[in-house]
């Protein structure tokens, strides 16, 4: 088959909306939930990085996730929602490259966020008298670092590859987003070497770290059982809940997408699929925790103590100034 030149031309993206009323209908869903991610994930940064109750390991892991979160979810609607309203499908070469690098990128970081904060859980319940030594703040610095850097990493050396294999006359990627795995069927090469890699990594990446979290909690849960404390044991068990029910919401479907042998996969269905961890992961995360955390809960209420004593201090001298005049 002939090649075409990847720098002067770009992919065309099916998407997920079809072009009636009802994907109008769901563009606006996909538009407010954005909205709601972006003020649910940019609250609970601020949270944290104002009130001093929130200075702690976790919760510093918890506004890098809540970061993530953020980039996620700007990498997919924004050009999921301009290609609908204008009509057009087209995505061009460095676009695509720059939206894969970004998904793979935070995708990898996202896991190994999740799994710092399940390491951080385990000690601080299984081994509380060693929390202050294990994870100090040079160590959550580390771990912030290390996941930043390995995301990075893992994701340039994928989108290195997939950048400079030569594509085929088919431009058409049956995604609403530039994934790595739909746009390998269009190269003119044999890429079963690097699919395997891609295997290996999305095992490293993925099912390692779930593994290694559900390990954690397993043994937190086992810890919890023996606890004397009720209030103890309820906290314990309401925060390991929250974060439980993060990680299956983000790694059911990533898993249950890239480990399924490729004869069983079809492009509807991981279309669908992306939906839960582009989408709707990221708008449910800061409503989970801070739903069911009272210390976020204690800080907002906090926040906006100050605001409101803030904004009542100003009026009055506002009025004192009013009076003099």
């Amino acid at each position: 088959m002939d090649k075409w030149n990847q720098t002067s031309n770009g992919f065309i993206l099916l998407g997920l909306l079809p072009p009636n009323q009802t994907g109008l209908l769901l563009l606006l869903l996909f538009v407010f939930m954005l909205s709601l991610t972006l003020i649910g994930n940019s609250t609970m940064i601020s949270l944290i990085y104002v009130d001093p109750h929130l200075h702690t390991p976790m919760y510093y892991l918890l506004s890098q996730l809540s970061l993530t979160d953020l980039m996620y979810i700007c990498t997919t609607v924004p050009k999921m929602a301009f290609n609908f309203l204008s009509g057009q499908k087209g995505i061009s070469f460095l676009g695509c490259g720059t939206q894969m690098f970004f998904f793979s990128m935070l995708a990898g970081s996202e896991g190994l966020f999740l799994s710092s904060m399940a390491y951080d859980r385990f000690v601080a319940i299984c081994h509380p008298l060693h929390y202050p030594i294990r994870m100090s703040k040079g160590i959550c610095v580390k771990m912030i670092t290390g996941s930043w850097l390995l995301g990075f990493l893992n994701s340039l050396a994928h989108i290195i590859y997939v950048l400079h294999i030569p594509y085929c006359r088919s431009r058409v990627i049956n995604h609403f987003l530039c994934d790595i795995s739909a746009i390998l069927p269009l190269s003119c090469v044999d890429t079963s070497i690097y699919e395997f890699m891609f295997f290996v990594s999305t095992i490293l990446f993925l099912l390692f770290p779930f593994l290694g979290i559900s390990a954690s909690y397993g043994r937190v849960i086992f810890a919890v059982f023996f606890m004397r404390s009720k209030e103890g044991r309820r906290k314990a068990f309401t925060t390991c809940s929250t974060h439980l029910t993060v990680v299956t919401f983000f790694y059911v479907p990533f898993v249950y997408t890239y480990l399924r042998p490729k004869n069983l996969r079809s492009p509807e269905g991981d279309k669908i699929l992306a939906v839960f961890y582009t989408i709707l992961t990221p708008m449910l995360n800061p409503i989970i925790y801070s739903l069911r955390n009272k210390e976020v809960l204690g800080a907002m209420s906090r926040v906006l103590g100050r605001l409101y004593r803030v904004l009542n201090l100003c009026k009055s001298r506002t009025r004192e100034m009013d009076v003099r005049r």
